[in-house]
């Protein structure tokens, strides 16, 4: 296969297909996604099948368990898919929508109108629910996609793209809206961050190397986040009960995802009390903790932490652990150590509860809640083509606004400039 030329046209087809997009109306694009979530329930079976080919190919190739953790499919799984496509289908439509409109003196009108991107560009590893969800975003935003899922999933990848094309197609919208790159040969990637002709905007979903290569290589503009090294903070007026709960959640429900705590911070007033109860669920857990000396005294099973350690993003049954003296600390330890992904704060305390709102500097802070709801399913989003840890665009879980653009428009009524 000539890559460069595949994916040229991969790429034409793309910048055309966004056109269609672009004017599409909302009860076609609404009815397509319900098509494909009605397709993707029907052909579960189908989906599953093509997983576990998958699955036994990664394992064959030694593909690390936090991978295979989010390569892997159930019934759950792909019915959440289908429940992510209905709820877009159920959100407002931005796209057209006008804001801010006032007069001027000369009695010209102006205002900003939400319009599509484009053509953006999903790179990612495992995850084949990525390809729907970026797929159902993408669609009622009224861009096209062009998905370049890793080759561990190539199988279910192809499988969830025939489903999205038939969708697609049976609602009268461009096939070519969202197209799946066949070819696992690295060099489409180099190929897809630089056509800048074709691709507006690139998004990659997956692990820090694959990110790191990307907004190096990249000519387009990048939508990302490098790592996950999401803070919980208890408290000196936390409530023991929440904490055990949301820390529980937040480190073991799942291991390998973006949004799992890896470190935990504890006020010296209450560690004496509640910091062994904390270590002793962990540890019951089976997460090895990698404390300082205060968390060591405190819980003789814990490792001694390296600096190293507070900076990692561990995606293992691995959390680092330190005592502070307080707020102030907890919020400078974690604006210094941590990834500006998600933090969140256990307290009963009001004050203290907003002063760790305003004052963390990350994409999602959260007051007594496990770090695992920063996620656009959880928040209402339908679902989420990435996590966004950047400040200008888009933020935090991106959903359909996160791809669209405001444009000025004028309206008037013959005025001219004096």
């Amino acid at each position: 296969m000539d890559i460069k030329h595949y994916m040229q046209q991969l790429g034409q087809d793309a910048r055309a297909a966004s056109r269609q997009m672009a004017k599409a109306e909302t009860a076609v694009k609404n009815q397509a996604l319900l098509t494909i979530a009605a397709t993707i329930r029907r052909e579960k079976n189908a989906l599953l099948a093509a997983n576990r080919q998958d699955m036994e190919t990664a394992k064959a190739g030694g593909l690390d368990a936090a991978m295979l953790d989010r390569l892997a499919l159930n019934e759950k799984s792909v019915a959440t898919m289908a429940e992510g496509l209905e709820q877009i289908a159920a959100l407002p439509d931005p796209i057209g929508e006008i804001s801010d409109l006032k007069y001027r003196p000369t009695g010209i009108q102006v205002g900003r109108m939400r319009v599509p991107l484009g053509v953006i560009g999903i790179i990612y590893e495992a995850r084949p629910n990525v390809t729907v969800d970026a797929a159902g975003l993408c669609i009622k935003s009224g861009n096209a996609a062009i998905l370049r899922g890793g080759s561990e999933a190539i199988h279910c990848n192809r499988a969830l793209a025939a489903l999205v094309h038939d969708g697609l197609q049976k609602n009268g919208l461009p096939k070519a809206a969202v197209q799946v790159v066949e070819t696992t040969d690295r060099a489409a990637v180099g190929e897809l961050v630089t056509m800048k002709e074709y691709v507006d905007v690139i998004v990659p979903r997956g692990g820090k190397g694959l990110i790191e290569r990307i907004s190096n290589e990249a000519r387009i503009p990048v939508i990302k986040h490098l790592d996950g090294n999401c803070h919980v903070y208890v408290d000196d007026d936390a409530d023991l009960a929440k904490a055990l709960r949301i820390i529980e959640n937040a480190k073991t429900q799942r291991l390998g995802t973006c949004n799992t705590a890896e470190s935990l911070l504890i006020a010296r007033a209450v560690a004496r009390d509640m910091l062994p109860q904390i270590a002793r669920m962990l540890t019951d857990k089976g997460v090895e903790i990698r404390g300082c000396a205060e968390t060591q005294a405190l819980a003789p099973q814990a490792k001694p932490a390296t600096e190293t350690d507070f900076y990692t993003e561990y995606l293992a049954a691995i959390i680092s652990v330190k005592v502070v003296a307080g707020l102030d600390e907890a919020i400078a330890h974690i604006n210094q150590y941590s990834s500006q992904h998600t933090e969140a704060i256990v307290t009963e305390n009001y004050t203290h509860a907003r002063r760790f709102l305003r004052e963390v500097d990350s994409s999602s802070v959260m007051v007594n809640a496990s770090t695992r709801f920063a996620d656009g399913f959880e928040y209402g989003l339908g679902a989420e083509i990435g996590i966004s840890t950047d400040k200008l665009h888009a933020r935090g879980p991106v959903g359909i606004e996160g791809l669209t653009s405001l444009k000025y428009i004028v309206l008037g009524d013959g005025q001219v400039r004096g």
